[in-house]
């Protein structure tokens, strides 16, 4: 990477062909996909520094990290972090947690995906670990990449779709001319390809286009605090977890640790927008989470941070050549952890779509795809943080649950049954591996029934949209670990009948090279429970996209090669035939393959 601190304005490209308006998680790992499949970004980030005093994002799920184990960072990211998965992975509710009056009301196991050892549904499982930790760790592997200009110390301040200043079209679609400025009031012009709005939720790029977020905010705000303190760790009388959530009657929120070193988070909830907090007031704000046993506790505090819960969503997601991710697109409660992951799945999401329009081989609906995608996705995942914004500390609180003999017993029985409807915002497998993309116009639906959304519970299916259900191979590899870098025709060995799957699935390999699309034929053996593949997947194959998403299912060699075309975006999809009614005979192929893609 290049990185360029303040940069003179001739020394900024004047043609790219991406540039990434934000250097945050979303923009960064951008890049860094981009990069992955040869294509060369400019990123445009303001900030010089990560800032380490607004850990905001803690939660990297499991989704996000099987993102980043794509990428060959999930390993990087888990030996930066500052709490390793076997510290804790339950979350706590209680009444305080230092002294007698501490009392545990309900605990969330594994929360976040937080499973110490092998995790199942996923190849990797999550991690805590602060954004700030995040956003370096990003920052570092871009370094690395020859591929990623970083451009610090500027800004995006125009783009202009009417001026491709004479440059050439991609994929039917018209360069951009960005203007971009310093603090010192030095401008410059670069003409970009593809323009990515992934500046935040005062996005410039969003608004240029004249676009607003449509939505609401939550009534009450909250303060985060981030804090140092040498007492805390011994006064705690609980068992260690990764989040304390104190329903307290003077002061309700969370608490927790942020690394091994004595430096602690906390977040007071139901705070009227219009309090100013001084640092005094935030400390006495956390002693009174805490406990009344620690309300001497040492208690510095470094940062606070007050923020109001928004619930906001753009009407759409790309103009022309400009698009936009993450928080330009949407503002997600953080209720759940949900944000920044659904960022990582905008970006995971749109590179493969970017990369097909500058190599050549996307279709014209290719691109088109990614907010017809992502936006359902973003809209379920804000219903449901929103839901559980709904129900926070505060409103759990009782002054009997403190209280000793029947009442108090009575008060923290009441109080357990009532938390119960805080399950989807730790166990949140649904939302988080559950979601499809069923109705897009790039994936082939086989008229089967979908498994019901459900933010809890996830039904591993490989409908096609869906995310390919993982499992563990027989040699103990992940079988994502058989995809390529582009689609990838997964067939079951068992029934090739010892025909290699390539010789089978061959009409894919040549409606493939004849449009230059990427693709991989494997054949895949039982999981190592015996199970084969063909009955998880409910077909003998599959046709994977880049993103992991299945993009068909089936036996048919020339099925799957008109799949291919579907899903790179050259042809619509057909009405689903009735299943079971392809051609069973592995060895069946046909010559009218030719006219598949155009």
């Amino acid at each position: 990477m290049v990185t360029r601190h303040s940069a003179l304005p001739d020394e900024i490209p004047g043609q790219v062909q991406v540039l990434i308006s934000g250097g945050g998680p979303s923009g960064l790992f951008l890049a860094l996909d981009l990069a992955a499949r040869g294509i060369a970004t400019l990123v445009i980030e303001p900030r010089d520094a990560v800032d380490p005093t607004r850990p905001r994002a803690k939660t990297t799920n499991a989704r996000t990290m099987t993102h980043l184990r794509r990428l060959g960072l999930a390993d990087a990211l888990r030996a930066a972090a500052p709490l390793a998965v076997d510290y804790a992975q339950d979350v706590i509710f209680c009444t305080g947690i230092a002294g007698p009056e501490a009392h545990e009301l309900r605990r969330f196991r594994q929360a976040f995906q937080l499973v110490p050892g092998r995790y199942d549904p996923q190849p990797e499982c999550g991690q805590q670990v602060p954004q700030p930790v995040l956003e370096e760790v990003l920052r570092e592997a871009a370094a690395g990449s020859p591929l990623i200009t970083l451009l610090t110390g500027w800004t995006v301040e125009a783009v202009d779709m009417s001026d491709g200043d004479g440059a050439a079209a991609v994929a039917g679609r018209t360069p951009v001319a960005v203007g971009v400025s310093d603090a010192s009031g030095r401008t410059r012009s670069v003409t970009a390809g593809f323009v990515i709005g992934a500046d935040g939720g005062s996005s410039a790029v969003r608004r240029r286009l004249g676009l607003r977020l449509e939505g609401g905010s939550a009534a009450l705000s909250n303060i985060s605090i981030l804090f140092r303190s040498r007492e805390l760790g011994s006064a705690i009388t609980l068992d260690p977890a990764v989040q304390y959530w104190v329903v307290g009657a003077d002061t309700a929120g969370m608490v927790g640790p942020m690394d091994l070193d004595d430096t602690w988070w906390a977040i007071v909830q139901g705070v009227d927008p219009q309090t100013a907090v001084s640092s005094g007031d935030a400390a006495a704000m956390v002693r009174s989470l805490v406990g009344t046993e620690a309300v001497n506790i040492d208690v510095e505090v470094v940062a606070t941070d007050p923020w109001t819960a928004r619930m906001l969503l753009a009407p759409e997601y790309s103009r022309g050549s400009i698009f936009l991710v993450g928080d330009a697109a949407h503002l997600n409660p953080p209720w759940g952890g949900h944000g920044f992951n659904t960022c990582i799945g905008d970006a995971a999401n749109l590179a493969w779509k970017l990369a097909a329009a500058l190599q050549g081989w996307a279709g014209p609906g290719l691109l088109d795809s990614y907010g017809r995608e992502r936006r359902p996705v973003a809209e379920r995942t804000i219903r449901d943080a929103a839901a559980n914004g709904e129900a926070l500390a505060y409103h759990f609180a009782d002054p009997l649950l403190v209280a000793a003999g029947p009442d108090g017993e009575a008060a923290r029985q009441a109080a357990f049954e009532a938390l119960a409807v805080k399950q989807s915002e730790f166990d949140s497998l649904g939302l988080v591996l559950g979601y499809a993309y069923g109705g897009s116009p790039v994936v082939v639906p086989d008229g089967s029934p979908v498994p019901a959304e459900d933010p809890t519970r996830y039904v591993p299916a490989a409908s096609p949209g869906a995310l390919l259900p993982h499992v563990w191979l027989g040699d103990g590899t992940s079988v994502y670990s058989r995809l390529g870098q582009g689609f990838t025709l997964l067939a079951d060995a068992g029934t090739l009948d010892g025909v290699p799957a390539e010789h089978v699935f061959a009409p894919v390999l040549d409606a493939a090279a004849r449009q230059g699309i990427p693709v991989t034929v494997a054949a895949v053996g039982p999981s190592d429970d015996g199970t084969p593949p063909s009955e998880l997947w409910g077909a003998a194959a599959v046709l994977v996209r880049p993103d992991q998403h299945v993009a068909w299912r089936g036996s048919s060699a020339e099925a799957a090669a008109a799949a291919l075309a579907v899903a790179a975006g050259w042809t619509a999809p057909r009405a689903p035939a009735p299943r079971g009614a392809e051609p069973q005979d592995q060895h069946e192929r046909k010559t009218r393959v030719s006219a598949v893609i155009p």
